[in-house]
């Protein structure tokens, strides 16, 4: 039995028995993938998918727990590899992110950029989701780091790192009717325009909703969107008032007017959310601290280690971590 050999059944698993799908994936040809597959099986002495001809049909109940186990054996390979590559200290790999199009576009890339000036050899690959779906990439192993936002409780999924607090924005064309020097709408007037936000926001079980059924008023969310570019267009189109993080707002966008949002609608807490039981390389563990410059990097290691709860610094404001991020 080797490494390669369940490299390539749990390959075949993850290609919903597709063996082509599955050779392509492993930068195998698909002879080659069967060969292995067929000596792994007369190795174990029973087989591991029910076949169909020359195709393979359903896994067996045995397949099923060889696979669960195989992961964990490639997991665990995949640490070592990591820690090896720490100790020697090894300045190439890749950094897999999942994030949202507001943390990649107008948070990241300073951070990006000072880990990509320490480690030039480093290939940097962004995912840009939701944030339930940033969390599943994660969680399959698809990511080495996920970037969200939540309004109420951390992440679940993994080790969450408090990075940052941010407020959202309201935000009207110059002119509108709501702009009113000195009068930021209240929360009766926001749900008399039609919003225009996040995704998220069409959940009942989104902040912004719950906000509004608290005062026991309905939003009309007249359009959704993921990427915070397309809500100040949209906004500028005059198709309905914007919600949106404050990170999203800068000075090119003078021919809008913003308001921080009522205090009805809570504040979020940006994390970086880090793979329970996966050793990371250092520089992943350098982003973090790109970004949480608040956060002591032994701190975090031993986090990670399991050699000490996590008990966090209060996260800062975004206006006043954006100086360090820039600097």
């Amino acid at each position: 039995m080797t490494l390669t050999q369940l490299r390539y059944l749990v390959a075949i698993a993850d290609a919903e028995l597709n063996i082509t799908l599955a050779a392509s994936r492993v930068h195998a040809t698909q002879p080659g993938l069967s060969k292995q597959l067929k000596q792994l099986e007369d190795e174990l002495g029973f087989l591991l998918f029910v076949r169909k001809g020359r195709s393979l049909e359903s896994v067996t109940p045995a397949g099923s727990e060889v696979i669960r186990r195989a992961r964990a054996v490639l997991a665990e390979a995949g640490n070592i590899r990591a820690y090896a590559a720490n100790q020697r200290r090894e300045s190439q790999g890749q950094l897999v992110l999942t994030t949202t199009h507001t943390q990649s576009r107008f948070v990241l890339p300073p951070a990006l950029a000072r880990i990509k000036l320490a480690y030039p050899q480093v290939s940097l690959h962004l995912q840009q989701a939701g944030e339930s779906d940033a969390l599943d990439l994660l969680s399959q192993g698809d990511a080495d780091i996920a970037v969200v936002s939540t309004a109420g409780s951390e992440p679940a999924t993994g080790i969450a790192v408090p990075l940052y607090r941010w407020q959202r924005l309201v935000l009207v064309p110059r002119g509108h009717a709501l702009d009113r020097a000195g009068r930021t709408p209240d929360m009766a007037a926001l749900a008399q325009q039609p919003l225009i936000s996040y995704e998220s926001s069409t959940r009942a079980s989104s902040s912004l909703q719950r906000a509004f059924a608290a005062q026991g008023l309905a939003p009309q969310i007249a359009l959704t969107a993921l990427d915070a570019d397309l809500i100040k267009t949209y906004v500028r189109a005059g198709l309905g008032v914007g919600l949106l993080a404050e990170m999203a707002f800068s000075g090119d966008d003078a021919d809008l007017r913003a308001w921080p949002a009522p205090a009805a609608i809570p504040e979020c807490i940006a994390w970086a959310v880090l793979p329970r039981d996966r050793v990371l390389r250092d520089y992943a563990l350098e982003l973090v601290h790109a970004l949480a410059p608040q956060i002591d990097p032994r701190d975090l290691r031993r986090v990670l280690e399991g050699n000490q709860p996590p008990d966090w610094p209060p996260p800062p404001s975004w206006e006043s971590l954006t100086g360090t991020l820039t600097a």
